[in-house]
Parts: C-alpha cells; structure tokens; sequence
C-alpha cells in the first residue's frame, strides 16, 4: 500500500511540474512577442513613396504619403513631412513604400530630369546606336561599357583599323527613358546616353563623326582598364608562316589527290606509279 501511494504522489508532482512549465514558457513567450505585434511607441513621421518613381521624376504630393515609423531605428537623413520632399528630384528609383531619404533627392532648385544624376565634373553625352551597336538591346541604365571605334583605310597603303578608345563608360540612360521597360526586358535601343568626362566627350565626339562606333559590355565588377594595340585587317589572318604546303589543310589536299580520309580520319598517301622500262631503253 505503501508502494502505490508514494508511486501516485511521484505521478501528482510530475504531472504538476509540466503544468507550471508549461505555463511559464507561455507567459515568457507572450512578453517577448508583445512588443512585435504592438510596438507601443514610435520614432516619429516618414514620408514613403505612393507608387513607383523612377529616376529624375520630381516629387510632387500625389507622390508620397505620411506613415508612422515604429521603434527607435531611425535612418540618417529620412524625411518626415512632405514639404521636404515636394519639388526636389529623385536621384535613384524608388520603390512603392520605399521611404524617401534625403541622399536620394536632389538639391531644392536643382529640378529634376536627366541633369540631377550628371556627378559634378561629367557629361552625359548621347550617341545614336542600333540593336548590333547596343549589344542587341542588352545595354541599359548603370551597365559599363567600352566603346570601340572602326575607321577605313587612312592615306595609300592603309588598312580598316579598330581600336577601344573608351573603357569602363557607365550607361545613363535608353532612348528617351531612364529605365528600362515595365517586362524588365531587353529593348531596341535607338539612342544610349552614357557619362563621360569632358575629354572624353569630345573623343567619342569626334568618333562617331569618323568611323563606325561600338560597344562592347562589361561585367559590372571588372572596372581596371586594359590596354590593347587595336586590330587591322592584315592581323586577323595573322602573319604568313613558311615551310606550310601551299595546299593548304589536309582536307584540301585529299580533295585534290582524289583519296578521302581512311578510317582513322588520315589523309592516306598515295602510291607512286609504276611504269615498266622499255626494252630500247635497257642500258
């Protein structure tokens, strides 16, 4: 008797030992998880983006929209009342929600358009392409590219020569646009706007006024400059070796000697003829 009670008393203390656990990770987890679902307090106002704004729009007040910023994580520069924001242009997209932040607005009075992404010191320079220059549409806004130039023959004896005469050149803009299409497709691109320097401005000027210009993409982390000696026409066969048969490939010459190749892929070579001595000729 003795045996059974004590096995139920141990049954009684186990069973409420899990209940007190059980209720104690519960209340912990309900203080932890209170703060998430009802922060309480917040940080103050931030004005987000109403919709989708790409690059160089002018914020107006249909634009944005007043929220409230939860917890004490305030980003640098965030703004918060929409006279702030209204009039000045954006100088990167910005997404719905997205909450706008001073770094990416542009001066008050600057305007807005192309002319607010232009770093002091650059040009934006357009140049007229098709889809074979434009790497078949592949060239889009913030992409590098180099910029080949291929100009004819100069004076007697000259040859068509094509050199890279711009590296690293990061792309403005497509066509009419600073972005690319609503599919996030690749588009024809009649005209590409790139950012240049001055000087390189009046290069790329004065070269597509004299040859055919092209462009060649790059991968956005590869940014150190090669340099290369450009290419003629006489170097793409490369220069004349002696001592090769004037026949040329192996193919070429089963061809002519009326053999195909065996089994093996090999020219087999062709026995010498046999031509039996007359007897006037015997010495």
């Amino acid at each position: 008797m003795a045996v059974r009670t004590r096995s139920l008393v141990l049954l009684f203390l186990a069973l409420a030992s899990g209940v007190a656990a059980a209720w104690l990770s519960l209340s912990y987890l309900r203080r932890e998880t209170q703060p998430l679902l009802n922060p309480g307090t917040t940080a103050g106002k931030a004005i987000v983006a109403a919709k989708d704004l790409p690059v160089g729009a002018t914020i107006t007040e249909q634009d944005v929209r007043v929220v409230d910023w939860p917890g004490n994580a305030v980003p640098a520069g965030l703004i918060a009342t929409p006279q702030e924001a209204i009039g000045r242009g954006l100088m990167a997209p910005v997404k719905l929600n997205e909450p706008l932040l001073d770094s990416k607005l542009a001066p008050r009075g600057a305007g807005g358009g192309m002319a607010v992404i232009i770093e002091p010191g650059k040009r934006a320079l357009s140049l007229r392409v098709d889809d074979v220059v434009g790497v078949a549409g592949f060239v889009q806004p913030n992409t590098r590219v180099d910029i080949l130039l291929t100009m004819g023959a100069q004076g007697a004896g000259g040859e068509q020569t094509t050199k890279a005469i711009l590296q690293n050149i990061p792309a403005l803009a497509i066509g009419q646009t600073t972005q690319t299409n609503a599919q996030g497709q690749a588009q024809v691109v009649p005209v590409v706007t790139v950012l240049v320097s001055p000087e390189q401005a009046e290069t790329l000027a004065l070269a597509s006024s004299q040859g055919r210009i092209q462009m060649a993409m790059r991968n956005q982390l590869d940014t150190l400059p090669i340099k290369t000696q450009g290419t003629r026409v006489s170097a793409l066969l490369g220069p004349f070796r002696p001592g090769l048969s004037p026949w040329g490939s192996c193919d070429h010459l089963a061809a002519h000697s009326g053999h195909g190749r065996d089994d093996r892929g090999r020219v087999p070579r062709r026995r010498a003829e046999h031509h039996p001595v007359h007897p006037t000729q015997a010495p």
